[in-house]
């Protein structure tokens, strides 16, 4: 502000100044009238100076007000036609009534006034119905932010392509950490000489820097079969536009050994620290060797993705583990005062065998235990009748709403077998309500997993749940009395999920199944659990009859809309399929007496078939897998079945 304005010491004021001095003039002039003429000579003196004094601070406060009006005039015009902000004004038609140069620049029109603002900028009719925004729209290369106010008829531009493009590259930077295992490594250098070993050893090193090289990857060794790595958001989307070719690479490299090596690959792009991305990595690789190895697991912030797992899990050598899990869980048990033992829906006779002898593992540990059960199903129904018929087993059976009474009792264990996923279970509130589980189970693993269990053996190279209790049992031999029953059971479980010893058998299977025989398990009984009902075997062909072959060797069949099948029907039918000439892969749709529409995928391992459940929602092994949709219908299932396994195939979903 100028100091004539600041310094101004004349006004009203001064009014009141100048009444006082006639007052006092007239005072002076009744004592002596000379001095009151004296006075009023100085008295007009003085207002004749400030009068003119007033004027000319009049003139000049004019002067100023109108120099700093055009001052702001020609501002604000230069503001409208330099500042990078555009802004346009239309009429209750959407004609344009005015705009400033910046948004003729924008549109490179030569004339905007009196178009319709959708005609010039057709991203705009969005924006109506959007309110004021922000929000962007792409004109070219650029890229723009624009508010509307809809009651003044007003947009406002903003060019953001150089924030876009920083963005951009920010996001590209951004820090990805990964480790990366080599799995069986130890296993394939079992038999061979020291110099071999280092070769295969070179060799893989090799193979992993080109890759590293090729991917911008900085890597660190932290263990003779793990590695550490650094790199960017850029270079992990073209890891996943290769969908981790590194891991064929491998593989394939190694084929011509007795157990090749594979690799299992962990990547974490989220986390506010590198501590937390460090952990969150570590924890994807544990969920990719958890699913049996031989891929890459992509910790982002929705979900894990899952690239490779061509391969099926290579059976462990060493009984280290399951020892261990073992004592564990003894311990976990005695600290309980009972155990509560849950499969999955509509369970099977893995799971029914699985729970029952997780039952005995806590009656040999002194502490009661229930299996929970909400209904049978034909796949258990002969074993079911003969656990009620059971000296104690048929005491030890509870309805689930019993089960959620006993679950509030924080002195209660809850054991789920031949399951991970909560959704699956047969009453997942036991899961919020139990504050220790325990997570048995031979699936791999998926993203949906139990929250924080006290204790996990998930082992996807094992045959079934059966074979994994089983080998818990073995290690409290010392205390162990089995009843026919209770072996028969075990490997009854067993014997459904391997096909008869056919499929994902491996030595330790054997050895289980010869430790149920010396426990007293029956072969007949076996034979005689599983024998199959006249009805059922003349529905399984009715689904056989309605099949077609995809792809050359893909067999999928339907059933009925109209007709209910029960679980084991439908995997039956697969399995049927499966062992058909020419056919690699079998699948089967059909409705479960719940309502929801079941599938049931086996192969011979050329296809995946978990990669492909998977992306349906369920999960499984690669040559055996599952799932269960609701509110759809068997053709619906059947036109998704056939996108997925499209993309599954257009990917690479099968073994090299």
């Amino acid at each position: 502000m100028p100091k004539f304005i600041i310094q101004r010491w004349h006004g009203y004021h001064m009014v009141f100044a100048m009444c006082f001095c006639l007052v006092l003039i007239a005072l002076l002039s009744t004592y002596k009238w000379i001095y009151g003429i004296v006075g009023l000579v100085l008295f007009t003196f003085l207002a004749l100076v400030l009068y003119y004094a007033e004027r000319a601070f009049r003139k000049d406060f004019t002067e100023y007000v109108l120099t700093l009006a055009h001052r702001v005039k020609n501002a604000s015009q230069s503001a409208l036609d330099q500042l990078p902000v555009g802004i346009l004004l239309y009429d209750r038609n959407g004609e344009i009534e005015w705009h400033n140069p910046f948004v003729h620049k924008m549109s490179e029109r030569e004339r905007l006034v009196g178009s319709f603002v959708d005609d010039v900028f057709p991203e705009l009719k969005q924006a109506k119905s959007e309110g004021e925004g922000p929000f962007r729209i792409h004109l070219g290369k650029k890229s723009f932010e624009v508010i509307h106010q809809p009651e003044e008829r007003l947009y406002f531009f903003r060019d953001v392509s150089r924030l876009d493009e920083l963005q951009k590259r920010y996001q590209e930077e951004q820090t990805i950490l990964g480790f990366l295992h080599m799995d069986n490594f130890d296993e394939a250098g079992q038999g061979l000489s020291d110099q071999e070993s280092a070769q295969l050893l070179s060799n893989l090193t090799s193979v992993i820097s080109k890759w590293a090289l090729e991917y911008n990857i900085t890597l660190k060794r932290i263990d003779t079969d793990k590695m550490f790595f650094v790199t960017q958001y850029q270079s992990l989307q073209r890891l996943i536009k290769s969908r981790f070719d590194i891991l064929d690479a491998v593989r394939e490299m190694t084929r011509h050994y007795k157990i090749p090596v594979t690799l299992s690959i962990g990547v974490a792009s989220v986390g506010e620290t590198m501590i937390e991305r460090s952990q969150n990595a570590q924890a994807a690789l544990d969920i990719a060797l958890a699913r049996g190895g031989d891929q890459a697991a992509v910790q982002s912030e929705e979900r894990v993705v899952f690239f490779g797992g061509k391969t099926n899990a290579v059976e462990k050598r060493t009984r280290v583990r399951a020892r261990v899990i073992s004592h564990a869980m003894s311990n976990l048990i005695r600290d309980s005062q009972r155990v509560l033992v849950m499969g999955h829906t509509q369970p099977d006779m893995d799971a029914l065998g699985a729970a029952i002898g997780v039952v005995k593992f806590a009656l040999i540990n002194d502490c009661e235990a229930y299996i929970v059960l909400d209904e049978e199903n034909v796949s258990i129904e002969r074993l079911m009748t003969a656990v009620y018929q059971h000296e104690y087993l048929g005491e030890h059976v509870i309805h689930p709403e019993k089960a959620l009474l006993l679950a509030d009792d924080p002195d209660t264990l809850l054991i789920l077998v031949d399951t991970h996923k909560p959704s699956l279970t047969i009453e997942p509130r036991l899961l919020e309500r139990a504050e220790r589980t325990v997570v048995i189970d031979h699936h791999r693993r998926g993203e949906d997993f139990v929250k924080d269990p006290v204790l996990v053996y998930l082992e996807p190279y094992a045959s079934s749940t059966s074979e994994l209790v089983t080998e818990l049992l073995q290690y409290q031999d010392g205390r162990l009395a089995m009843d026919t029953l209770e072996a028969t059971a075990l490997l009854a479980g067993i014997v459904v999920d391997t096909k008869n010893f056919a499929f994902r058998a491996g030595s330790r299977t054997f050895e289980a199944a010869s430790f149920l025989r010396r426990h007293g398990a029956d072969l007949m009984m076996v034979q005689s659990l599983l024998k199959e009902d006249l009805a059922q075997y003349v529905k399984r062909a009715e689904i056989v009859k309605n099949t077609e072959v995809l792809y050359g060797n893909i067999a999928i069949a339907t059933g009925d809309e109209a007709e209910v099948y029960d679980q084991l029907l439908i995997a039956q039918a697969a399995d049927t399929l499966l062992n058909m000439q020419g056919v690699g892969a079998s699948f089967v749709i059909g409705m479960r007496e719940d309502g929801l529409i079941s599938v049931s995928a086996r192969s011979q391992g050329e296809l995946n078939v978990q990669l492909v459940m998977e992306e349906m929602g369920g999960g499984g092994h690669l040559t055996n897998a599952a799932c269960q949709l609701k509110n759809t219908t068997i053709q619906e299932t059947k036109e998704r079945l056939l996108e997925v396994l499209k993309e599954t195939l257009e990917s690479g979903g099968t073994q090299q």
